[in-house]
């Protein structure tokens, strides 16, 4: 069985997030770049799988400009078999993203489709099920447990009310959670061979997908300044400021 896994460069999630001066979006110039946490944790279980010997092939894929391949390396290193870079100079929108991804699977034919339930930079937890019904295939999101079982999937899905276990029927696209494992660390040796194992290069126009940007940004501002908490001298002063300031009663 084969594994594609979706990987996206953002922002560290270490780094704090500026705005540009003129609000049009982050500043992104001499800001350390990563994996998407949730694609790390993705990659981490397609080849926990290969190793099981579930899998045959973990094949990672990044949509972006040139600098994408250092996330796929790092795919790579971790211990996916080889990476597909789709050229892109502009952001790609949740659809767009969708439409080159169901492009590759009708090429690559993958059994399974693992990625992370959303991207940290724009939070917009559409791209799985968007692919989903590009391809007619079934899906479970926010996957904290998976698990292979012949032709299907145990999957356990964090809900608002608690745990919820499904099976799944493959090929299906799976979205995975925080608490589905801990993503390993490549190693030096690893990171070395990583530089040999094969990338390919894909145009968008190569594989016929429309990826307009349809959205437009008005304006990007910082949440306001958390006001300073003040100490009251009585409950009936906390009454009364909760009344009359704050009005939460």
């Amino acid at each position: 069985m084969k594994i594609l896994v979706p990987i996206k460069r953002v922002i560290d999630y270490n780094v704090k997030v500026r705005v540009k001066a003129d609000q049009s979006g982050v500043e992104l110039a001499n800001v350390k770049m990563a994996m998407n946490p949730f694609d790390e944790i993705a990659v981490e279980q397609a080849i926990r799988f290969k190793e099981a010997g579930a899998a045959d092939e973990v094949v990672a894929i990044s949509i972006g400009p040139d600098q994408a391949q250092e996330t796929i390396r790092t795919a790579l290193a971790m211990g996916a078999d080889r990476g597909i870079h789709v050229q892109a100079s502009h952001d790609t929108e949740p659809l767009a993203i969708a439409k080159v991804i169901k492009a590759i699977t009708d090429k690559e034919n993958p059994g399974l489709i693992l990625m992370g339930k959303q991207a940290i930079d724009d939070d917009s937890n559409q791209t799985g099920q968007m692919l989903a019904t590009l391809l007619g295939w079934p899906q479970a999101t926010f996957a904290s447990g998976v698990e292979l079982d012949g032709n299907s999937l145990k999957i356990i899905r964090e809900v608002d009310s608690g745990l919820e276990h499904i099976t799944c029927p493959m090929p299906a696209v799976v979205t995975v959670d925080l608490r589905l494992n801990e993503p390993r660390y490549a190693s030096l040796p690893n990171i070395m061979k990583a530089k040999k194992k094969p990338i390919d290069q894909i145009s968008l126009e190569d594989l016929g997908v429309d990826a307009s940007q349809r959205l437009k940004t008005i304006k990007v501002e910082e949440p306001p300044a958390r006001q300073a908490g003040i100490i009251v001298d009585s409950v009936d002063t906390l009454v009364e400021k909760l009344t009359n300031e704050a009005k939460v009663i």
